[in-house]
């Protein structure tokens, strides 16, 4: 029994480094319509016609369907063979991204409308109910409902009730 508990507490101290560099991650909640309107609000717009950006700034709230993002500032690139259809969005300074059961923060979020991806990076801290896991690179894929955290990652995890 002793040597039993040794093997696995060996497997486990040789796995932990597999562990820390990248880690899967399921997204109940972080699923979204990645073809619903999306709605920008913020304090101010700044936009240029000749480049096709679209500068948000100030509180700015990014929602489509139930997934809202929230940052300092978010800027909006359009297609370049058609300005009416949104590229992506890159949003900067405290981003938070939420959905009904999950949210996440970092530095930077860039948000591929077409392909439904959002990549979050710079001291990524993600919180599904109680538990907790930090890294320095997200990737959600929104249709599916599953990501990546890259980068020493960290996890929290409390164990349910039994």
């Amino acid at each position: 029994m002793r040597s039993l508990a040794s093997v696995l507490s060996l497997s486990a101290i040789l796995l932990i480094p597999a562990i820390a560099q990248a880690q899967q991650v399921t997204f109940g909640g972080m699923r979204a319509d990645t073809k619903a309107p999306v709605e920008v609000t913020a304090d101010q717009l700044n936009v240029n016609q000749q480049s096709g950006k679209a500068v948000f700034s100030g509180n700015v709230l990014v929602g489509q369907g139930t997934m809202r993002l929230m940052a300092a500032q978010v800027e909006v690139q359009y297609a370049e063979n058609d300005r009416t259809k949104i590229s992506q969005l890159v949003a900067t300074g405290g981003v938070t991204l939420v959905s009904e059961t999950e949210a996440a923060e970092a530095r930077q979020a860039v948000y591929d409308v077409p392909a439904g991806t959002v990549v979050l990076s710079g001291n990524v801290l993600l919180t599904q109910g109680d538990n907790v896991m930090s890294g320095n690179r997200l990737n959600v894929d929104l249709s599916t409902g599953t990501g990546q955290m890259d980068g020493r990652v960290r996890t929290i995890l409390k164990p349910g009730n039994q």
